[in-house]
């Protein structure tokens, strides 16, 4: 299985990015997809998650009203909206999936499958 992000970068405070989480390498519409970051000297801190069929949303700690979580299981993605950023979201994100046979969880130990990463900054 593999998960790639992409969409990250630099932006000002104020301004939004929008990640993307493309899978490959196993049966899509049968993972919940996840959201996490790693800010410097902190632990990683689960975002967002959406379930596989019904695409359910869940959103945790920093997400809640500024990101919004969606997948497309015809193009085996997932995409993460970033609105109104600040210097406190820099971090690298990633995505991560977990079996369907389980619920979303904001617990990083949950997912057993993770991408690589991509940096997000914001900065003036």
């Amino acid at each position: 299985s593999q998960l790639v992000e992409s969409g990250g970068g630099w932006v000002q405070p104020g301004g939004s990015l929008r990640l993307s989480c493309a899978a490959s390498g196993f049966t899509f519409d049968n993972y919940n997809i996840g959201w996490f970051r790693r800010a410097p000297g902190k632990e990683r801190e689960g975002l967002a998650c959406v379930s596989p069929s019904t695409a359910t949303t869940y959103y945790y700690n920093s997400a809640k009203g500024r990101f919004t979580i969606s997948r497309d299981n015809a193009k085996n993605t997932v995409t993460l909206q970033m609105n109104s950023l600040k210097p406190e979201d820099t971090a690298v994100y990633y995505c991560a999936a977990r079996f369907r046979g389980y619920s979303c969880s904001a617990a990083d130990s949950a997912y057993a499958d993770w991408g690589r990463g991509t940096q997000v900054t914001v900065s003036s």
